[in-house]
Order: C-alpha cells, then sequence, then structure tokens
C-alpha cells in the first residue's frame, strides 16, 4: 500500500522527483489558465504522449486510475447539458481528467522515499512547529493514498451494482471507511516496520 510506482520502466522514473513535481506544479497551472479547446486539447495529448514510453500495461495502468472518476465526469456533462452550456462542461471534464493523468503519471514513475525526500526538504522551515520528516510523510502518503481510495471505492460500488438494482449512495460509505481504516492500519505497521515516520530504527510512532 506505500507504493504506486508502476513496474514499467520509462524514462521519466530517472528523472528527479523535485524536477517532476515543480513541472507538474507549472503544468496545472497552465492548464488551469486555460479556457479554450485546442490548449486544453494539447495538454491531453502530450500526457498521453507521456505514458507512450511504458507501453500498453504503462497506459492501461493509467487507464485504471482514472476510471474512478467517470461519475465526477458524468454530473459535469450532465450539469452542462441542464446548464445550456454542453461545450463548456466538457472542457472542464477533459481539463480534469488530464491534470489527474499528469499526476497519475509522476506518481507512477516516482519512488515514495524520493518524494519524500523533496517534501522533507520543503518542510524544513517549519520545523520549530513541526518535525519536517512526519510533516513529509503525511504529504506523500496522502497523494499516495487518493488513487488507492478511489480504486476501492469504485469496487465496492461495482460490488455493489452486480448485487443489486438499485444505485449505491451512502450504502458504500461504511464499507469505504472501514477499508480507508484497514489501509491505514496496514500503513501504520509497515512504517513501523522500517523505523517509523522518522526512519529511525525501531522508531516508535507517538
Amino acid at each position: 500500500m506505500l507504493t504506486l510506482t508502476s513496474p514499467v520502466e520509462t524514462p521519466w522514473h530517472r528523472l528527479p522527483a523535485g524536477a517532476k513535481l515543480a513541472a507538474l506544479m507549472l503544468f496545472g497551472l497552465l492548464v488551469m489558465a486555460s479556457e479554450k479547446l485546442l490548449p486544453i486539447g494539447t495538454a491531453a495529448l502530450l500526457v498521453l504522449a507521456l505514458y507512450l514510453p511504458g507501453g500498453r500495461l504503462l497506459l492501461a495502468q493509467g487507464a485504471r486510475m482514472l476510471w474512478p472518476l467517470w461519475p465526477f465526469a458524468l454530473a459535469l456533462m450532465v450539469f452542462g447539458w441542464w446548464d445550456g452550456r454542453p461545450g463548456h462542461a466538457g472542457l472542464i471534464t477533459l481539463r480534469m481528467l488530464t491534470l489527474v493523468a499528469a499526476a497519475n503519471l509522476v506518481t507512477m514513475t516516482t519512488r515514495l522515499t524520493d518524494m519524500l525526500a523533496v517534501f522533507e526538504r520543503l518542510a524544513r522551515p517549519l520545523a520549530p512547529l513541526l518535525p519536517p520528516r512526519r510533516l513529509a510523510m503525511a504529504f506523500a502518503l496522502v497523494i499516495r493514498f487518493v488513487p488507492v481510495m478511489a480504486e476501492t471505492t469504485a469496487r465496492l460500488r461495482d460490488a455493489w451494482r452486480a448485487r443489486s438494482p438499485r444505485r449505491p449512495a451512502w450504502h458504500i460509505v461504511m464499507p469505504v471507511l472501514l477499508g480507508a481504516l484497514d489501509i491505514a492500519d496496514q500503513s501504520a505497521d509497515a512504517l513501523r516496520a522500517r523505523g517509523g515516520a522518522d526512519g529511525s530504527p525501531g522508531g516508535k510512532e507517538s
């Protein structure tokens, strides 16, 4: 659970984590500032091209990580149709998928330890208030677990549909929460086995 790094080797695996995170931030700002189809569509094609060095396996993994977003995409398109601006809703949906796909690519091609080191350097100014290592670990785990929880929710939703004609709503909230607690418990055990958030052998979490 502590890593979503793709086993498919790509040139992006060898790039520094800090450079990839900085490029992702800049890319996100540019895409968010765009309101036209041409720049957003170009950005989407660029992200797709960046997946290509990993071949079918990386593309399939990226598609699986995007799949849980389909309810949000559908809701945006329905609202856009109801609001009389389907084209605008389509642009928002394309922007969302492009940004998430780019973030997933960074996640899949960056080791957790490398990402942790970047966040730790950024957190050093907060050392008088919070331990940089623990704060960095919190940031890194959030980034790692967002797609994990999205995939878990999607599996539970599919399981509900396979057993009931009714649409899942609040019915899957409790299983999702229990799944989150289970993931947190497994992660805590893994962290303790590795020396805790501070990385010291035999370290204990307070």
